[in-house]
Formats: C-alpha cells, sequence, structure tokens
C-alpha cells in the first residue's frame, strides 16, 4: 500500500495488468512494487474456481504467486509504457503449502526477484495470512517471444 494507505492498483486497472481475466483470477490488489520485489492481495472469494469444501487449493496458491509475478512484469511494463507480454511457469522448485485459507480469508503474497534475464526471471514467493506463512515455493517464469 502506498503511505496515504491507497493500493497501486486494483478493480480494472490491476485487471488490464495480469493476462488472466475473471474466473481464473487469484490477485485483487498491488499494493508494493519496486524493481526487486511486489507485494499483492487476495481475498479468497467462495466463487473461485479453485476452492473445494470452503478451502482455497494448493493450485490456487501456487497460482497466485505465478499471478503476483504477472502482476510484477505487467506493471513493469505499465510504466514504461509498454505492453506486456505474457508469460508462462517455467518451472517450479520447492513448493511449500502449510496451510489451505478458507474462504473470505486475506492472503498477502510477496515476491522477491532473484534473477531476471533475458525473459527468465527466478523470484522466491510466500504466501502470508494474518501474518503467518501458509506457502512459500522458488519459481521460474518465462516471457512469450
Amino acid at each position: 500500500m502506498t503511505e496515504s494507505g491507497n493500493y497501486i492498483a486494483e478493480g480494472d486497472f490491476l485487471l488490464s495488468l495480469i493476462p488472466q481475466k475473471t474466473p481464473f483470477v487469484m490477485v485483487d490488489s498491488l499494493a508494493e512494487y519496486s524493481e526487486k520485489h511486489i507485494v499483492s492481495a487476495y481475498t479468497v472469494k467462495r466463487d473461485n474456481v479453485l476452492v473445494s469444501k470452503n478451502r482455497f487449493s494448493a493450485s490456487g496458491l501456487i497460482e497466485n504467486m505465478a499471478q503476483t509475478v504477472a502482476l510484477h512484469t505487467g506493471y513493469k511494463y505499465y510504466l514504461l509504457d509498454r505492453p506486456a507480454p505474457t508469460g508462462y511457469i517455467g518451472a517450479i522448485k520447492k513448493a511449500e503449502v502449510f496451510e489451505l485459507p478458507k474462504v473470505s480469508q486475506k492472503l498477502t503474497t510477496t515476491v522477491h526477484i532473484l534473477h531476471d534475464i533475458m525473459g527468465v526471471t527466478l523470484v522466491r514467493a510466500e504466501v502470508t495470512s494474518e501474518g503467518v506463512l501458509i506457502a512459500s515455493s522458488e519459481m521460474k517464469t518465462a516471457l512469450a517471444q
């Protein structure tokens, strides 16, 4: 969040920054951005396609991390006044899920950019809820050429 307490991006503007479209959107606001990190937020919705038995699935948590990486790319290209390319998950390493969040639970996802070379980005991602780490991973994403 900015110093004024406002999000950098949410709603239609946020949706313009990522390639995913409803109903497959797993981020709902951009709270912090820098060249080397990003923080997104997402409140788990009952009608989310990756919710089962009132819980957000492990796949949903992984997708939330990947969409946070996409949000970083989208916002970076927005700042450069260029259209954002589409990216793909290239590899997931060390993915750990400690807890499946419930519907209506707010998630905060922090992604640290470890390396970004020639369209391939290596990141470390952590998802927390109410200050508790619930999932983490390292992943590589690649931009479509």
